[in-house]
């Protein structure tokens, strides 16, 4: 068997391998089942990465022919470029690193074995969207990683509200979803064909209706707004912590909401021929990000904070889309997997080890309790922030200097995003490892670093956060004309940019410096406050004006309620009232009519032959009659 075929069945052999005899056996075999099978993939991914980076061509396999009709034929086929190979290291590598965690952090849980299955599950949908050779095996990908998004939100299901947020979460991916089918009803209609490279090489020779490209790239990008949680689809993400720890750090943090951004680069050669969809990313995106950062500001449970963070970075990441960064995106996209990961796993365990408390105002002081935690969860928070030399500094510099080159104005607004990152990030930090412990005597005295198989995973990424910058390091720094990432995609992405307006050397080094001293002023001015002044972030009863509306998140959700909440109760009560009158009614008139009819009828079956007799004799009459006046 093909290693393309075979990093796709590792992890669905798995799901089914965990699902039917994972109940029987003991939790560590059923977790490092699972674990190994998404090991293996990434084996097998870093093997298909090194033989297109010695000069192979891009991996194909054909399964079958999955629809056939007229001209129109769509393969059950996958392949492996340059593109889908940097997926496929980030879902497998984390994945597998994830999978360790949960070994330790699910222990004890009687959906342990519940809870593999569906992580496997869900990296083999994960893998199918990423490496589907057609826009069709996207979408079953696409739909297969919603439906684990919600059993995995929803894992505790007794809890109600943790059902009400895995409701939440497929409900406006639907909607999204609905958007990205109609894009590919009208890829067909277009194009005649579902399969990248032909629709990707009649978009090149020209001669296709710029309008309908237009729209069919706003059409994908509501798609993406949804998976991606970008205004105005973005709720359903925060409320999505309520699962696991692990499942925050593996679909909301470095792969399922990465999705659209992957669809959107997948798709460069259109969205570089449609300015319109194009400015429509940049300003949703740019908004997005400024709103969940402001949101961050004043959120006191500390995976919240991280999801907020989440649709902020992300937002940057459509940011660069907008402006055809399509490599910064990437870039950005790849070393926010690496630092969101680590930040999510390092606050599950500090969760862990406070009895499952999330407010960062009852913690305090775990830096002495918690040291491996304390200085991953520093990397992290360095990282993300921009702190020289550390991952996220080069890709955020990397979307800024595109975004300044393209738009001034939203490369402004970029900055001021990036100022609030780390102030709402080394708040949190501040808060949760330094000064006193706030929590109770019992939590106090249990407090303790977490296992091995949960510090294990957090040193691996922070070295990655640490160092992710490597793979596209500035241009001043390699003194080269492309990046190391950039110059891997340029077989997917490098027409698309090849007009895009770069910077000059000193304008880079002047934006570096911007950066340098946004990174400054956030990380003193969070220092002065919470760690010299030893502030603790009010509770929400004490906040008012624009503190109290940052802290119900501007309300959104409530406005949510009010309006399309409301009016679909409003519609379902008016409809199921209808039912029950009109149509109950005329539907009881219509069985009480052919119940009549229906009696009248019987009366003429009396089971007599002279009567049929007789009956058969008037019926020849009729007929007779009836021929001799016609």
């Amino acid at each position: 068997m093909n290693p393309i075929s075979m990093i796709i069945l590792l992890p669905l052999a798995g799901f089914i391998f965990t699902g039917l005899l994972g109940k029987k056996l003991p939790e560590k075999i059923t977790g490092w089942i699972s674990s190994g099978s998404i090991l293996a993939a990434f084996v097998l991914s870093l093997n298909v990465f090194l033989g297109l980076k010695s000069g192979s061509a891009a991996f194909y396999t054909k399964w079958f022919t999955f629809l056939s009709v007229s001209d129109l034929n769509i393969d059950m086929a996958f392949q492996a470029d340059q593109l889908t190979s940097v997926m496929m290291l980030v879902i497998t590598g984390i994945g597998f690193l994830i999978h360790v965690y949960s070994i330790a952090y699910m222990h004890g849980d009687e959906g342990f074995y519940k809870f593999f299955a569906y992580l496997n599950l869900f990296v083999f949908n994960m893998l199918v969207l990423v490496m589907g050779a057609n826009f069709l095996m996207l979408f079953f990908g696409w739909e297969g990683v919603g439906l684990c998004s919600y059993l995995l939100i929803g894992f505790w299901y007794s809890n109600a509200d943790y059902g009400k947020a895995a409701r939440k979460a497929f409900i406006m991916n639907r909607i999204g979803d609905l958007g990205l089918l109609l894009g590919l009803f009208l890829i067909v209609h277009q194009f005649k064909t579902l399969d990248y490279a032909p629709v990707m090489q009649q978009i090149k020779t020209g001669g296709v209706n710029p309008e309908m490209v237009n729209l069919i790239c706003i059409l994908l990008f509501v798609g993406a707004m949804g998976k991606s949680a970008q205004i105005p689809l973005y709720t359903w993400l925060p409320d999505a912590m309520a699962g696991p720890t692990p499942v925050s750090a593996l679909i909301h943090a470095a792969t399922m909401v990465t999705a659209g951004v992957y669809l959107v680069v997948r798709c460069n050669p259109m969205y570089s021929m449609a300015p319109a969809a194009r400015e429509l990313i940049l300003w949703v995106g740019l908004s997005t990000s400024i709103l969940a950062a402001l949101i961050g500001l004043k959120q006191n449970d500390i995976k919240k904070v991280l999801a907020y963070s989440t649709v902020s970075q992300l937002g940057l990441m459509f940011v660069a889309l907008g402006v055809g960064a399509y490599t910064a995106a990437m870039f950005h996209l790849i070393t926010h997997a690496f630092f969101k990961a680590l930040l999510f796993l390092g606050s599950g365990s500090v969760i862990h080890a406070m009895g499952g408390e999330q407010d960062i105002r009852k913690m305090g002081g775990l830096k002495s309790a918690m040291p491996v935690t304390y200085w991953t969860f520093l990397i992290g928070t360095l990282a993300i922030s921009g702190m020289p030399l550390f991952s996220g500094f080069f890709s955020k510099d990397e979307i800024l200097a595109s975004v300044f080159a393209s738009q001034p104005l939203a490369w402004a607004l970029c900055v001021g995003s990036a100022l609030l990152t780390g102030i709402y990030m080394f708040r949190l930090f501040w808060v949760s490892f330094h000064g006193g412990f706030r929590g109770t005597e019992e939590q106090k005295h249990h407090l303790h670093e977490s296992p091995a198989l949960i510090t294990m995973p957090l040193a691996v990424l922070a070295v990655l956060s640490l160092l992710g910058g490597l793979i596209n390091l500035p241009h001043f720094i390699t003194h080269t004309n492309a990046h190391g990432l950039e110059h891997w995609l340029q077989p997917i992405t490098g027409e698309s940019q090849l007009n895009r307006a770069m910077p000059g050397h000193t304008e880079e080094l002047i934006l570096l410096s911007v950066a340098i001293l946004v990174f400054i002023s956030g990380f003193f001015f969070t220092r002065f406050k919470y760690l010299n002044k030893g502030a603790i972030p009010e509770g929400d009863e004490s906040l008012k004006g624009a503190g109290k509306l940052l802290s119900d998140k501007f309300r959104v959700d409530e406005l949510y309620d009010s309006t399309v909440v409301a009016g679909i109760n409003l519609s379902g009560d008016a409809l199921n009232k209808t039912e029950k009158g009109f149509f109950a009614s005329t539907m009881a008139w219509v069985s009480s009519g052919i119940g009549s009819l229906s009696a009248l009828f019987s009366k003429l079956q009396k089971g007599k032959i002279h009567f049929y007799i007789i009956a058969m004799i008037i019926g020849l009459i009729l007929l007779l009659v009836y021929n001799l006046l016609k």
